[in-house]
């Protein structure tokens, strides 16, 4: 018989799961509290990671490179491949270029240096007054565009998929899961879903659903900020040219410029708001990789909650890695049970690539991931 799986989470790491665990011939039912994308992965800036901004540690650098190539590879649509631009306007700028280059160069991703002449003619609206400029292969996407492809891709395998269905206490049983209690917020009832295992895929959110199950995940919710500007001020993604700090960043959709993040730690990912001191921050730090958005209407300010592997003290969460974590919950006595935390949206494939072999191992089945080479399917499917 056919083993089934339950995800939880509608985000792009539920998403690209159910359709690897499906993919492999998987019964799939996914379960989201409420509609698709709405927890951290809908709020994303939208940057397909080219890696460089994480050069500090190379193989998470590398990890993003490789899969920004297989998403472009397997869903050319979803992506505007504009590319980015890391420039240096000060100093300190200036003195991490050579660092920056070399781990580049190590981690495999393709960049070039151009002079201050050509950044300017590329990009006018970066500041005159900048000191170096090197090409960098990021690009941009719609969120929710990626996410309902991949849950296209996974209805088209016969995946189950529930919006604005919250798990709200589980069934353990002689040391395994057989149940995930749901409360239906359409039809107003509640029911038990029984499956051979079961993922907790919920992101910032992952240690509140484990408690239900009376599981720890070693999750550190941390915030993060953005601003959206009425115009938009460039065709590449601007970065600054130094490690991640606050306002490092503005990416471009459309007719929009959103100036990104800031960083801070919280417990609870339901209960955070932004900080009028973040707004400023991000304005003044926007300014200063691009003058004219002093210019632009504030459109919209919004924060979405990574979920960074660690249980630390507080902190920014910019000293945690950005890699990611499958937590197996069977030393818990859930042998049937695990929760995928950490990575980035641009990683999201490849971590449910992971988590779906570890899950099929458990399951006893052989069926290798083909997500990498397989096309996804238009984001519209979703809806037919």
């Amino acid at each position: 018989m056919t083993k089934k799986v339950v995800v939880i989470g509608g985000g792009v790491t539920g998403a690209a799961l159910a359709y690897d665990l499906a993919l492999r011939g998987l019964r799939v039912t996914l379960l989201e509290r409420g509609s698709i994308g709405s927890g951290t992965s809908g709020r994303t800036h939208g940057l397909l990671h080219s890696g460089c901004r994480y050069v500090a540690d190379v193989e998470v650098a590398r990890e993003c490179y490789s899969e920004n190539v297989v998403l472009r590879r397997i869903a050319p649509f979803l992506f505007e491949k504009n590319g980015g631009i890391f420039v240096a306007v000060d100093e300190s700028d200036l003195e991490y270029k050579d660092f920056f280059l070399k781990k580049c160069e190590e981690a495999g991703i393709p960049v070039k240096e151009v002079s201050r002449e050509e950044a300017l003619k590329l990009e006018p609206n970066l500041n005159p007054d900048l000191k170096a400029a090197v090409l960098v292969p990021d690009g941009t996407f719609d969120p929710l565009k990626v996410i309902l492809s991949f849950l296209a891709s996974a209805k088209q395998r016969g995946a189950d998929i529930r919006p604005y269905n919250e798990v709200v206490g589980f069934r353990v049983e002689g040391g395994e899961v057989k149940a995930v209690k749901v409360r239906d917020k359409v039809s107003l009832r509640e029911y038990e879903l029984e499956a051979d295992f079961f993922v907790n895929a919920t992101g910032a959110w992952a240690k509140k659903v484990a408690r239900l199950a009376g599981l720890d995940v070693p999750v550190k919710p941390s915030p993060g900020v953005m601003v959206a500007l009425d115009g938009r001020v460039g065709f590449r993604v601007f970065n600054r040219l130094n490690k991640p700090g606050d306002g490092d960043i503005i990416v471009h959709h459309r007719g929009t410029s959103v100036i990104g993040t800031t960083s801070w730690v919280v417990e609870d990912p339901d209960k955070v708001e932004a900080p009028r001191e973040h707004v400023e921050l991000l304005l003044r730090r926007g300014r200063e990789l691009a003058p004219v958005t002093s210019k632009l209407r504030v459109k919209a300010v919004y924060v979405s909650s990574r979920p960074l592997v660690g249980s630390l003290p507080a902190g920014t969460g910019r000293e945690v890695s950005r890699s990611f974590a499958i937590i197996d919950h069977s030393r818990e006595g859930a042998g049937n049970m695990a929760s995928v935390i950490g990575g980035k949206f641009t990683t999201a494939r490849l971590m449910a690539e992971k988590t779906g072999d570890f899950v099929a191992e458990r399951l006893g089945v052989s069926t290798p991931s083909r997500t990498a080479e397989t096309p996804l399917a238009p984001y519209w499917a979703y809806f037919t």
